[in-house]
């Protein structure tokens, strides 16, 4: 059963979410021109950390991706939702008074177009790559035999084989793949069967 919109939430939501919009980048725009930003760049930092967690989150939530492009994606989400808030925190203490913008803060913001830039690259080559085929299971290893058991087991594959083919003797490969051997191996034997049934059809 599909619950019913709630206008009240609706709007609430709504309102939260455009007060929310309005203050990070009133807060991330005033810390670009605390950081030496040109005025007519400064809105640039918002626009450049919103657009990338709406990206991120998106690729994120919307589950169609690779998995390693979901993981990607999900980790930029919350980190680039993550430096807004940290920007905005530091905006408003330095707002305050209460912090100095040292240079480090400068650098780290005037760092975030260029790492957005890797980063969104990098989102998009693993979106559009194909997930790796998963490894093929390692062949079973056999005990060791030795040559007499592998005669014998040679002799009975090949009994079967006859029984089941009107009497044709088997194939090398028929031999190799029923003893899981080597392709010389199984020649070896099947040449030693060879010789023991012309030395019965002689005797």
């Amino acid at each position: 059963m599909t619950a019913r919109r709630d206008g009240w939430v609706m709007a609430g939501m709504l309102i939260a979410a455009t007060s929310a919009a309005v203050a990070s980048f009133t807060g991330l725009r005033g810390l670009a021109l605390l950081s030496g930003w040109p005025e007519r760049l400064a809105i640039l930092l918002p626009v450049t950390i919103d657009a990338y967690a709406m990206t991120s989150a998106r690729v994120w939530l919307a589950g169609v991706s690779p998995r390693r492009a979901i993981r990607f994606a999900r980790a930029n989400a919350i980190g680039a939702i993550t430096a807004s808030i940290v920007g905005n925190a530091i905006y408003h203490a330095a707002a305050a008074g209460i912090l100095d913008i040292t240079w480090p803060v400068v650098v780290v913001v005037g760092a975030v177009p260029a790492a957005v830039l890797g980063l969104t690259a990098h989102l998009h080559a693993v979106r559009t790559a194909e997930d790796p085929a998963p490894a093929a299971p390692e062949p079973i290893r056999t005990q060791s035999r030795t040559d007499d058991e592998l005669l014998t087991a040679a002799r009975q594959a090949d009994a079967e084989h006859r029984a089941a083919n009107n009497g044709r003797p088997i194939t090398r490969d028929a031999l190799r793949t029923a003893l899981r051997i080597s392709g010389p191996k199984a020649t070896a034997l099947r040449r030693t069967l060879a010789a023991e049934r012309e030395e019965a059809h002689t005797n």
